[in-house]
């Protein structure tokens, strides 16, 4: 029975040792606005992993303080800040997750911007499926229906343009897709509505080209020496041009 009772001691004797001997993580002792000192100075290094343990440590340890709030937004940045798809959407949920923590908050502007930017960063190529893109443009429009006066909505602009021109292209592929597989009407109907819906496109004069070429498919000879008239009159200097002449 002693031997027992002094296996048992020694165990809890061997138990205390080993937990004693575990080295307590000094990040737990920070206090928030410690915790983002530290954060900012490894994210002005650009090692944005590591700033961001410090960040969402500042989030977690005091939520509802500015410092515990700076947190969360930082920790969102770094993952924005490191690219690629993966830490895109994280970076997404983060800033979306400050919007209904703090929706009153004056850094609104931003965090919109942010989640709208999140999406851009991750837009597809225009061969490929555009649902992402159509969400950035979304998120854009939010941003200058919310923020009106915000200076993020006049930089939001910019990425605009960059959505719609890949849409557009998204739309001219799809058009010269159901051309090159015999299926004007719908390469009409296509490209017509990319005329109307972008007519900022850069390069219009491709569509029209192409468009004439559909309604010539279709035996639509005036409609398509139509859009021949307005390619050379709108763009004589482009190469469809000489391709109409050839033709």
């Amino acid at each position: 029975m002693k031997s027992k009772w002094c296996a048992g001691v020694l165990a809890l004797a061997l138990l205390a040792g080993c937990k004693s001997s575990t080295p307590k993580d000094p990040l737990l002792d920070l206090a928030a606005r410690e915790s983002l000192v530290q954060g900012k100075a490894l994210l002005g290094k650009q090692k944005y992993a590591q700033a961001r343990k410090y960040f969402q440590h500042a989030f977690e340890a005091e939520p509802n303080s500015s410092a515990g709030r700076e947190g969360l937004l930082l920790a969102a940045d770094t993952l924005y800040l490191e690219g690629g798809n993966t830490s895109l959407i994280q970076a997404e949920a983060k800033y979306r997750d400050f919007q209904n923590r703090f929706p009153t908050s004056d850094r609104a502007p931003y965090v919109q911007f942010q989640v709208a930017r999140s999406l851009v960063g991750r837009m597809e190529r225009p061969d490929r499926d555009q649902s992402v893109a159509q969400k950035a443009l979304e998120s854009l429009r939010d941003l200058s229906r919310l923020y009106p006066t915000s200076e993020y909505a006049a930089q939001a602009q910019e990425e605009v343009k960059k959505v719609r021109e890949n849409l557009a292209e998204h739309e001219f592929m799809v058009g010269r897709f159901y051309l090159r597989y015999g299926l004007p009407a719908a390469a009409v109907k296509r490209l017509e509505y990319l005329l109307t819906s972008y007519p900022e496109y850069d390069h219009q004069d491709k569509v029209l080209y192409h468009l004439g070429k559909a309604y010539g498919q279709q035996g639509e000879k005036e409609k398509a020496q139509a859009q021949y008239d307005k390619l050379r009159t709108d763009f004589p200097k482009s190469p469809f041009v000489a391709k109409v002449k050839a033709g």
